[in-house]
């Protein structure tokens, strides 16, 4: 289960932030887990609110984020949506993609308390 080693992580960004700028507790975290991040968000969610209790995120509400997959289709050059890494391109049902969006896991923002 990587999501307990990942809720570290944005833990301790909560952390170096309160600590840089001067800010005693996260009231709203806001994270983004594309679709082809390999995170399981409910996990995630679970062991963020584990890790919390004792830390500037103790309390926070979790927003999670899922947006879809993209990619970039070689053979018709459109920017598409797709729902797994193997479907084809919605346009010209080529298989002929390269991911550009999805992937990624990422701290939004934060809102934050004295």
């Amino acid at each position: 289960m990587h999501e307990v080693s990942l809720a570290g992580g944005i833990l301790r960004i909560a952390e170096d932030a309160a600590r840089r700028e001067r800010f005693s507790r996260v009231s709203t975290l806001r994270l983004e887990a594309g679709r082809f991040a390999g995170v399981e968000v409910r996990a995630l969610r679970f062991a963020l609110e584990t890790l919390a209790p004792g830390t500037c995120l103790e309390g926070a509400r979790i927003h999670i984020d899922e947006p879809p997959g993209r990619a970039w289709c070689m053979p018709c050059g459109g920017e598409v949506e797709i729902q797994q890494r193997t479907d084809p391109c919605p346009r010209c049902r080529s298989h002929q993609l390269h991911p550009t969006g999805g992937t990624e896991l990422r701290v939004v923002d934060m809102t934050v308390q004295d």
